[in-house]
């Protein structure tokens, strides 16, 4: 019997009330699942808190749905339109191409270009043979005829690549020079390295193009017994300006080709302008042909545009200043941005339904582990009615969707100060890369992963998940805290998601009082910036419940808003570092990186930025002389003595795990009320890199004083006004002792205070006090 597993995902993350929402399962071991419909109330089983809690919620698609084994196309490629056959070229051809392989000994093949069936046998491609050798090879359903390069590629150097065939004669002919300059590849000019082969070979037969197999860039038609069609033999590197003509061009004309000249224009067939399309505002997965016949390309699995190209200059360093100069697209054999699998079920989301986080909750077996699964989306109110708003921090929840990082981050143990927990859900997610990675992880070849998705399943966006490295809840089940602390205080609150945000701006938060996030509002787009700082400024209240927050510039894509596009730059805490010229998000068009490196700094909007991490470790907060002054007492009203937060779920105490303070240097507001802060933290504790200019002996939490959670209030025009923890464990801390604590005391009277109308607390003010209003 075959291991029994369950996993799924949905169309979509926010829905409304009286909207429809669609739900794609995968299914090995079962044919049925029993499904229901449930509110997740608390994600943490941890025996300190309440333990998981769900609320069962009835509705007609509760109990047996029918499931199947699902398959998912990896990889990343480019499928080119042409439904009159013009590339199923029987006569002469000449295809080329520049291309950037990263592995190109891989061994496997990875087609470049062509129409090519590898089931079958059929039509003509040019590739990468598994030994790292440019090949070109037609196949006519019975044998192969192949021309192979004298020379393997070396990886990271810029090609010109091609091929022509004549049929008549049965001459195919390879062309492969080198076009590296001082900038565009790994080596330079001081290397004594031969890049160029030019080999003929007679073939025996031509190709047979059978109809309905695709011209494909990156990758060829494959088929299988059960998925059916597929693709396969896909190529990791990058492809430029890719072209295929309709006779043999002169060694001549390919020279000129070599250097960026279309040929001449009664020869193309199709000539792809990987630079055309560029804007201001970034660039779309299509791939204009300029040819005669507009056989345009589509990405598939989100091909990375707004690379540089083979004639980068080293000066240039955005698309938008010279887009000639990034036309390379790359594409990564491990890239899943869609898992694309058929429809399971649809349903409408009840009209009365309240607002609120819920799962379908599918399980077969015995229902636990890899056999019980939980699509998890945000129910939006039709029409805003309360006076508090939980913003989900959706885009965070992206980023980190499938981390693998107690696998593959050589790092990650000496960072958390502890050895991983891995359970069966880290292995399978691990061992079946169909799920797609994390921004956090990197691609077979080395290359950062910039895209992540919701349509797939993202295993660590489910109740009950412990973030292996950490052994803590970790971004949505640690939120689920927050939410939990709402619902026991009885407050009416409404939820809404980043991509909503995103999408509408200001106007998804302007109807409400008070707006809290989540515990980790990592990556921000500029329209999400905007919007909280904009409803702050006109008298909204801003709860920022966690650390390292409103930290990386991320970009929603515009023709799939489940997609998002990060680029980790030359500075921060990151996991990986994108190449020179490739900073700007093909998204958007803008700089990603830090906030604070665009002028931007968390503390403008919060009045607290990322200082410092650890793990393993929390402390509890101690109140600030701050904390007394008459305009904020009442934020600590009711709590006895100097200390809050000494219970928690997340190592103990709120105090810790990634930690944000004031500073005005960056932008806090100068009125800003420190009300508490945490110390004493242990040596895990670093020093955030962007703070560094020289690296010195003691940047850790024993020694250096920056490394510490600010506690933080300030008001701002209109009654406005913002309240911040400064650390990630906070919002974990609420469940603790049934919530009858001092971290859930503070936030309480914070919370009651903003959602009221009208004044602040502690805002009148006599004419002898001079402060800030």
């Amino acid at each position: 019997m075959a291991q029994q597993k369950i996993f799924g995902y949905a169309n979509r993350i926010s829905v409304k009330q009286g909207e429809d929402i669609t739900f794609y399962v995968n299914c090995d071991g079962a044919s049925e699942a029993q499904v229901q419909l449930v509110r997740l109330i608390h994600g943490d089983a941890h025996e300190a808190g309440p333990g998981f809690q769900e609320e069962e919620v009835a509705h007609p698609a509760n109990g047996s749905w029918k499931v199947k084994k699902q398959f998912t196309q990896l990889g990343s490629f480019l499928q080119v339109a042409d439904p009159d056959n013009r590339l199923a070229v029987d006569g002469a051809f000449t295809m080329f191409c520049h291309i950037w392989p990263t592995i190109p000994k891989k061994g496997e093949r990875q087609t470049l270009m062509g129409r090519w069936d590898t089931k079958n046998n059929t039509g003509f491609a040019l590739a990468i043979n598994p030994e790292g050798r440019l090949e070109f090879q037609v196949g006519d359903g019975k044998e192969v005829d192949y021309v192979t390069a004298e020379l393997p590629l070396v990886a990271r150097m810029w090609y010109f690549v091609g091929v022509s065939f004549d049929p008549a004669s049965g001459q195919a002919t390879l062309y492969q020079e080198g076009v590296a300059n001082r900038y565009n590849s790994l080596l330079g000019k001081v290397v004594p390295h031969d890049y160029a082969s030019h080999v003929r070979q007679t073939f025996r037969f031509r190709q047979k193009n059978a109809p309905s197999t695709p011209f494909l860039i990156a990758g060829s038609r494959d088929h299988h017994l059960l998925r059916g069609d597929f693709v396969s033999d896909l190529f990791a590197g990058k492809i430029d300006r890719p072209a295929i003509c309709d006779r043999v061009l002169s060694r001549e004309e390919l020279d000129a080709c070599k250097t960026g000249a279309k040929p001449n224009a009664a020869a193309i067939l199709a000539w792809w302008d990987t630079t055309a399309g560029y804007s201001d505002r970034g660039v779309g997965q299509t791939v204009f042909d300029s040819g005669p016949h507009g056989l345009d390309a589509e990405g598939v699995n989100h091909p990375v545009r707004a690379m540089t190209g083979f004639n980068w200059n080293g000066r240039d360093d955005c698309f938008r200043l010279a887009p000639e100069q990034y036309g390379g697209i790359e594409f990564h054999p491990d890239a899943v941005t869609d898992c694309r699998w058929e429809e399971t079920a649809r349903i409408t989301v009840p009209q009365d339904l309240k607002s609120g986080i819920y799962a379908m909750r599918l399980r077969i077996g015995p229902g636990t582990g890899i056999t019980e699964e939980y699509i998890v989306f945000i129910v939006r109110p039709a029409k805003p009615s309360a006076k508090l708003c939980y913003l989900i921090p959706t885009a965070s929840y992206l980023a980190y969707g499938n981390e693998s990082l107690s696998f593959d981050a050589h790092i990650i143990q000496p960072m958390t100060g502890q050895p991983p927990v891995v359970t069966e859900l880290d292995v399978e997610t691990y061992e079946h890369r169909e799920y797609g990675l994390s921004t956090y992880d990197h691609f077979e070849d080395g290359a950062g992963v910039c895209f992540s998705s919701y349509l797939r399943p993202v295993i660590n966006m489910r109740p009950k998940y412990r973030m292996s490295s950490m052994n803590i809840t970790w971004q949505f089940p640690a939120d689920l805290s927050i939410s939990a602390w709402i619902r026991h205080q009885g407050y009416d609150c409404d939820f809404i998601t980043d991509e909503d945000l995103d999408r509408e701006g200001l106007d998804a938060i302007k109807p409400y009082n008070c707006v809290i996030t989540g515990t980790h509002p990592e990556y921000v787009s500029e329209r999400m910036l905007d919007a909280q700082e904009d409803f702050v400024a006109g008298g909204g209240r801003l709860i920022y419940m966690g650390g390292n927050g409103y930290y990386w510039v991320v970009g929603f894509s515009r023709d799939n808003p489940a997609c998002m596009e990060v680029r980790k730059l030359d500075s921060g805490m990151r996991a990986w570092a994108a190449k020179p010229g490739e900073h700007y998000l093909q998204t958007t068009g803008e700089k990603s990186g830090l906030w604070r490196n665009r002028g931007r700094a968390p503390q403008k909007l919060t009045g607290v930025g990322f200082i410092g991490e650890g793990f393993e470790t929390a402390s509890p907060y101690r109140k600030m002389p701050d904390a007394w002054h008459r305009t904020v007492s009442w934020i600590t009203e009711g709590v006895e003595g100097e200390i809050i937060g000494d219970q928690g779920l997340a190592y103990g105490a709120a105090g810790g795990i990634e930690l944000d303070r004031y500073d005005l240097s960056l932008g806090t507001p100068p009125h800003t009320k420190i009300i508490a802060a945490t110390g004493g933290h242990s040596d895990n504790y670093v020093l955030v890199t962007e703070e560094l200019l020289y690296a010195y002996a003691g940047l850790v939490g024993s020694l250096d004083y920056r490394i510490r959670g600010d506690m933080t209030y300030f008001t701002a025009p209109n009654h406005g006004a913002v309240f911040c923890t400064g650390a990630i464990g906070y919002g974990q801390a609420l469940p603790a002792n049934g919530f009858d604590n001092s971290a859930a005391k503070v936030l309480a009277n914070v919370v009651e205070a903003f959602i009221k109308d009208g004044p602040l607390p502690g805002t009148k003010w006599t004419l002898e006090e001079k402060q800030w209003r």
